[in-house]
């Protein structure tokens, strides 16, 4: 006897608000559906990795020139590079790296590869300075301290408590509270609320007036 009960039927995917496509229609559709709050959170995801995939060799041609510049006239990036040649490192155009990232997020530095610079989240000149000098700190840290970013809470919240205060960022909110979780390095992507601001409380008043390589915060 045949089965009478029908196989279940897929369901529609929701519409979020995206127009796939690289024409000049796509581009102005979605445009104005941003504008008039008529495209999702995913919808406006996916708008952004497309634009993002479009401008990437502008946007590291742009990031890259703004790098060069500061390497060789930003007082605090010339302060940092010196401070880590010191300590045995050498951070410069080569392992400075502008890339398009996938994640919102500016930047990140691993001790292997050295510091990533996300282009296609650069905002402007002081956000790629802000970020360089924010990722130096980090391995400024790396090379002075006996310090493990990727397995050490402690370590990474120290470490991000210097670099927000000492880059010259106001970055305190936008790195440590992100959709209510708190983001210290890419290895420490998620961590309960509880614990982080337990970790943070217990650091924060010897790392906040940690002010090494500086004689003071910087600005």
């Amino acid at each position: 006897m045949a089965d009478d009960d029908p196989s279940p039927t897929p369901e529609k995917q929701k519409d979020n608000g995206f127009v796939p496509g690289d024409n000049y229609i796509a581009r102005w559709t979605n445009y104005f559906r941003l504008l008039t709050n008529r495209m999702s959170y995913e919808g406006t995801l996916q708008w952004k990795k497309d634009r993002d995939i479009r401008n990437e060799k502008a946007d590291c041609a742009t990031c890259e020139k703004q790098r060069d510049y500061l390497l060789t006239y930003s007082p605090v990036i010339r302060f940092m590079r010196q401070n880590i040649n010191k300590l045995g490192g050498d951070l410069n155009s080569d392992n400075i790296r502008c890339r398009r990232c996938d994640a919102l997020q500016g930047g990140g530095f691993e001790k292997s590869y050295g510091i990533i610079l996300c282009a296609n989240n650069m905002r402007n000149q002081g956000h790629v300075e802000d970020t360089i000098a924010h990722e130096m700190v980090h391995a400024y840290d790396q090379l002075r301290f006996d310090v493990h970013l990727d397995t050490n809470l402690r370590h990474a919240a120290c470490s991000e408590i210097r670099a927000s205060t000492l880059s010259g960022e106001c970055r305190w909110l936008r790195e440590f509270w992100t959709k209510g979780q708190y983001k210290f390095t890419q290895q420490f992507q998620e961590c309960d609320d509880v614990q982080a601001a337990k970790v943070v409380n217990e650091v924060w008043d010897s790392c906040f007036p940690d002010t090494r390589p500086f004689d003071e915060v910087y600005r």
